[in-house]
């Protein structure tokens, strides 16, 4: 696949690293406007570093777009006299709909909107994706590309917005809860390199359980509870101070922010 990432930040070069690391790509372009922060890049097999946005979109068929909100729209209408109804126009961009890509490069092109998060640099993104009419018919291809970079999901665009906050920004509060599990662990005892290799794995080994067993959370913690036993007695401490109310506080929280971002 002949791909150019038109905004290679932290989101765009976790998307380059993926796809260089599941051999996913014939050409990969990577877009800067200081290529300097791309030096990482610099002999990977098949990768150009440019800051010429121009210049991927014309050597490139699939577009994935990831620069700031704000910068957007202006990139579009540069690049609009070099898309070709070939093209395949990918946007990660928060809150900005299909409509208004539409609004700037036409009905005509295939769009569709992706929402990874930066696991995608070690192949582990829950990308959820959602297209345009004309979109559809490339979907099957943006599904196959984000599932080489973890697991993928078509949704109605309308879920986007709560897709960002339980993918993109879920990365950050499961990072925060496996830092709490590593700050409980030092104060029992544990070195800090002990402590957070014992909440990462642990953390990993609970979501492992539930893709290959296919069980409800409830019956995992079932198997682990007995009467009168530590587990129950720390579940039943955490409820009291609130775990999983200040949990769905949060994301309720992250998704009415980002709503106002929709708006602005």
């Amino acid at each position: 696949m002949k791909i150019a990432i038109i905004g290679a930040g932290n989101l765009g070069k976790s998307i380059a690293k993926g796809l260089i690391a599941t051999d996913a790509i014939s050409s990969l372009y990577l877009t800067k406007r200081n290529t300097e922060h791309l030096k990482e890049f610099e002999g990977s097999k098949g990768v150009t570093l440019t800051s010429d946005n121009a210049l991927a979109v014309k050597n490139s068929d699939i577009l994935i777009f990831a620069v700031q909100p704000s910068q957007f729209e202006n990139i579009l209408k540069k690049l609009e006299p070099f898309l070709t109804e070939n093209h395949v126009i990918i946007s990660t961009i928060t809150g900005y709909s299909i409509a208004r890509i539409e609004s700037v490069i036409g009905i005509n092109k295939f769009v569709i909107r992706a929402m990874p998060n930066t696991a995608i640099s070690v192949g582990q993104s829950m990308t959820c994706v959602a297209s345009n009419e004309k979109g559809k018919e490339k979907v099957k291809l943006a599904l196959e590309i984000f599932n080489r970079l973890g697991r993928s999901l078509e949704i109605p665009e309308e879920q986007i917005q709560a897709a960002t906050v339980i993918c993109a920004s879920g990365i950050a509060f499961w990072m925060r809860l496996i830092r709490a599990t590593t700050q409980g662990a030092i104060q029992l005892g544990f070195e800090a390199h002990e402590a957070q290799e014992l909440a990462m794995q642990t953390c990993f080994g609970a979501a492992s359980l539930l893709i290959e067993s296919g069980s409800h959370p409830e019956q995992e913690i079932d198997r682990v509870t007995t009467p009168r036993g530590c587990t129950i007695e720390g579940l039943n401490e955490m409820e009291h101070q609130g775990l999983s109310s200040s949990l769905i506080k949060g994301i309720v929280a992250s998704f009415e922010k980002i709503n106002q971002i929709k708006k602005n």
